[in-house]
């Protein structure tokens, strides 16, 4: 089965990439999560549209993506949340919330699904996130997790 990737698919490809799957891989997991279209004829436009905005919203290159990375490393990111009694949270800090915290700090707009969260963030103090901002550079911030 051929699939237009929608979004990244660890080891399979990045959006807008053209993939041959098995059927069953493609029509009971990577299409109803939406990360995947079939791909047609007329997939072609949503292939260039899929590709324009993730360069838009890509870094604009490896020195860039170093700058960043060294903004984002040099001082701990704090994330104000609701919480209650004993340092837990009413839900997980998100990405997005992380996503905000980060460009206030660095001044630049980090997206969020680049942003690795290995274990759901529901307690408050020093958490260690991954974000990914370019194919080879990766950083690791330091995220403290404040009361509101």
């Amino acid at each position: 089965m051929k699939l237009i990737l929608t979004q990244e698919v660890t080891g399979l490809g990045a959006p807008g990439d053209v993939v041959e799957v098995k059927d069953g891989y493609g029509r009971n997991y990577l299409v109803p999560r939406g990360l995947g279209i079939r791909w047609t004829r007329g997939g072609e436009k949503t292939v260039e549209s899929i590709k324009s905005a993730r360069a838009s919203r890509a870094v604009r290159d490896l020195d860039h993506a170093g700058e960043i990375k060294t903004k984002l490393e040099a001082q701990p990111v704090s994330v104000k949340v609701r919480a209650g009694e004993g340092g837990r949270l009413f839900g997980a800090v998100t990405t997005a919330e992380i996503a905000s915290a980060l460009a206030e700090v660095s001044g630049e707009q980090v997206d969020k699904r680049t942003i690795v969260v290995d274990n759901p963030i529901k307690a408050l103090g020093s958490h260690s996130v991954a974000v990914k901002l370019h194919e080879d550079v990766s950083a690791t911030v330091a995220l403290n997790v404040i009361p509101a």
